[in-house]
C-alpha cells in the first residue's frame, strides 16, 4: 500500500520530470489550490495508467518510477478541463488512461525519439475528436476574458501551472516550482528560465494578453527547459533554443485554433535532439 502511494506520487512528479513522490504531492497541492475535482481526476488517470502497465507486464522499474502514470495524470486532468463531469467523461478518462499507457509502451520499442507526453497528446486529441463528432454536448465551452495589459508575475507563475492545465491561481505554479526545487535545484533553475524567457516574447502575442497572462504561451517552454537543461553551457544553449522554438510553435498553433496541449514541447525537443545528433555526427 505504502509503495503504491509512492508510485502514484512519482507518477504525478514525472509530469515535470521529477522522480520524487513528495514532489508529486506538492504538485497535487498546487492542483488542489485551483480545483479538488481535478486532483481526483489526476489521481484516477494516474492509477488507471499505472494499473494498466502492471497488468500488461511492463517493466517493474519503470512502473515504480511513475513512468506509466504521468500520461494518465495529464489525461485525467484534460478530461476534467475539456468535458462535463459525468459517467460518460469518466469512462472516457479510464479508456484514455489505458490507451496512453499502451502508446507509451509503443514509444518504448524504439530509441530514436523519446515519447515524453506524446501518448497523452495523441490520446486527448483522439478523445476530443470523438466528442466533437459524436458527443458535442459533452465538451465544455472555451471562455477567455479580454485583458488589455500584461501581468508578468501572473504569466510567470501560470507558465509553470499550465503544464498541468492550472491557470486559475498563481499558487499552482508556485507549488509546482517548490516540488521541483525539492528534488532538483538544476531543474528548478531551468523551470524559472523556461517560465521567464517567454515573458520577453510578449510582443509576439499582439493584443492577446488574456492568453499571455494565463500562461498559455509559456508552459511548453518550461517543459523544454527542464528536459534539455543540464549543468553545462551547451545544455543551457540547447534548452534555450528549444524554449524559443516551442513558443513559436505555440503561437502558430493557437493562431490556427489548435488544441496544442504539450505538442510544441515534444516537437521542439525532437527538433533540437535531431540537430544535436546531426552536429555530433558532423
Amino acid at each position: 500500500m505504502r509503495e503504491g502511494l509512492f508510485i502514484i506520487g512519482r507518477g504525478v512528479g514525472q509530469v515535470m520530470f521529477q522522480n520524487n513522490a513528495v514532489s508529486g504531492l506538492l504538485m497535487l497541492v498546487g492542483i488542489a489550490c485551483n480545483s479538488w475535482l481535478l486532483v481526483l481526476f489526476a489521481l484516477l488517470g494516474n492509477f488507471v495508467g499505472t494499473l494498466t502497465a502492471f497488468f500488461s507486464g511492463y517493466s517493474k522499474e519503470d512502473i515504480e518510477d511513475g513512468l506509466y502514470g504521468f500520461n494518465g495524470t495529464l489525461v485525467g486532468i484534460a478530461v476534467g478541463i475539456f468535458m462535463e463531469t459525468g459517467i460518460a467523461s469518466l469512462l472516457l478518462l479510464v479508456a484514455g488512461s489505458v490507451l496512453s499507457t499502451w502508446i507509451a509502451r509503443v514509444f518504448g520499442y524504439q530509441k530514436l525519439l523519446p515519447g515524453f507526453t506524446a501518448p497523452f497528446i495523441l490520446t486527448v486529441w483522439l478523445l476530443l475528436a470523438l466528442c466533437r463528432w459524436w458527443f458535442p454536448s459533452l465538451l465544455l465551452p472555451s471562455v477567455m476574458s479580454e485583458e488589455t495589459t500584461s501581468d508578468l508575475f501572473q504569466a510567470f507563475s501560470l507558465n509553470i501551472g499550465q503544464v498541468m492545465f492550472q491557470g486559475g491561481t498563481v499558487l499552482s505554479g508556485l507549488f509546482f516550482l517548490a516540488g521541483i526545487l525539492l528534488n532538483s535545484r538544476v531543474h528548478a533553475l531551468y523551470t524559472v528560465w523556461g517560465a521567464l524567457l517567454p515573458l520577453g516574447m510578449v510582443w509576439m502575442v499582439g493584443s492577446d494578453y488574456a492568453a499571455f497572462n494565463a500562461g498559455l504561451f509559456g508552459y511548453n517552454a518550461v517543459l523544454c527547459a527542464i528536459a534539455l537543461g543540464d549543468r553545462s553551457w551547451a545544455g543551457a544553449a540547447w534548452a534555450t533554443l528549444s524554449v524559443v522554438i516551442s513558443v513559436l510553435l505555440q503561437v502558430w498553433g493557437m493562431s490556427l485554433g489548435m488544441t496544442t496541449l504539450t505538442a510544441p514541447f515534444v516537437v521542439s525537443v525532437w527538433i533540437v535532439l535531431g540537430m544535436r545528433r546531426a552536429l555530433c555526427r558532423g
